[in-house]
Formats: C-alpha cells, sequence, structure tokens
C-alpha cells in the first residue's frame, strides 16, 4: 500500500469517526456517567466493532449486501430498534447520564464496553461507510501486511478520536458543568437516538 493511498484510507476513516452520531452519543454518555476510564472503555469497544467490520468488508461484506438487499434492510431495522431502544431509556433518565448520577450509581467498564461494542455493530451509518466509501480500499493489494492496515488504521483512529472525546468530556472543570445538566443532556441524546431511528427506518 502506497503512502498516498494509506493517507486517503486515514482522511476517510477520520471524517468517519469524527461525524456526529450515535457512537459519539454512547462516548459522551458513559464519559459522563461513569468517568474517563468508562468513557475509553466505550471507545475502545466501540474500535473494536469498527476493526470486525473492516475484517468483514474484506471478506465480502460489499458484494454480499449488493447481492442480498433484503439482509441490509433486515440489519438496518435491528439497527433501528436498538437506537429507539437507547433513546427510550435516555428520555426515562433509565439507564442514563441524569439518573445514574443523582443515585450514585457507578455505571461499570463491562457495561460501557458493551454498549460501546453493540452500537458500532448495529449503526447502519457505520455499514453504509464500510460498503460504500472502505471497500474500495479492499482492492489495494492482496499481501498479508495491506491487509493489516486496512483493518488497523480504521481502529486505532476510530479508539484514538473517541478516547480524546472521553479524555474532553472527564476534564475536572468541563465535567462539572457538563454534570449540572445531566438532565438535558439524557433528553438531547435521546431525542438524537430516536430522531437517527426514524431516519434509518425511512431510508431503509
Amino acid at each position: 500500500m502506497t503512502i498516498t493511498v494509506w493517507l486517503s484510507l486515514f482522511t476517510i476513516c477520520l471524517l468517519g469517526a469524527m461525524s456526529p452520531g450515535p457512537s459519539l452519543a454512547i462516548v459522551v454518555k458513559h464519559s459522563l456517567a461513569g468517568g474517563r476510564l468508562n468513557g475509553i472503555a466505550t471507545a475502545w469497544a466501540h474500535a473494536t466493532g469498527i476493526a470486525v467490520y473492516a475484517c468483514i468488508t474484506l471478506v465480502g461484506l460489499a458484494a454480499l449486501l449488493h447481492q442480498y438487499p433484503t439482509l441490509f434492510t433486515v440489519i438496518s431495522y435491528v439497527g433501528a430498534f436498538y437506537l429507539a431502544y437507547l433513546g427510550f431509556l435516555a428520555l426515562r433518565s433509565k439507564g442514563g447520564v441524569a439518573a445514574k448520577l443523582e443515585a450514585g450509581e457507578k455505571v461499570s467498564v463491562l457495561q460501557s464496553a458493551k454498549e460501546g461494542f453493540l452500537i458500532s455493530l448495529t449503526s447502519p451509518k457505520i455499514m453504509l461507510f464500510f460498503t460504500a466509501l472502505f471497500s474500495q480500499f479492499v482492492s489495494v493489494g492482496s499481501e498479508l501486511s495491506s491487509r493489516a492496515i486496512v483493518v488497523v488504521t480504521p481502529y486505532l483512529v476510530d479508539g484514538l478520536w473517541y478516547t480524546f472525546i472521553a479524555f474532553m468530556l472527564s476534564s475536572p472543570l468541563l465535567l462539572d458543568k457538563l454534570r449540572s445538566k445531566a438532565l438535558i443532556i439524557d433528553r438531547l441524546s435521546g431525542l438524537v437516538l430516536i430522531i437517527l431511528a426514524f431516519r434509518v427506518i425511512w431510508f431503509a
């Protein structure tokens, strides 16, 4: 893989990670409710899901979904349901930031990691990213090193970006201000997740 091709891959992965969506909402939620360690666990569990998608794309996800469009629709609906479920919990503040802080309940690192991993696997946005944009890099080379780069690059970019977000949100000065607005953050994140779920269903 040439440096020019890798820079293109890196740029696309970075833009994909930086674009707002359910992934950002989950990292924000766990960084506020559990602290820096929870935010980092969410970030790298999410990145692991991204690496899984990269591996699947290498073995023909784009071709499979193109051949069986119904499969894409089914996966999209499953993802939409999960987004709506998380949004509903946030709106009711059960399992959301406000409820955890109010009850003095510590969010487990495992729970944070689980949600981070699941949101990456069930997000139609991520699936579209890999089938529409990322799949063009599958044929850059058949050697093992090129294929490893195609998997490791999105994994590291995604994990490092959301780790940066987790560090920013868990800084003491910012954290106190954000936690004072926990209920508003819950309501907004819940609304965003539900809107995203309806959007997925509408375009599925």
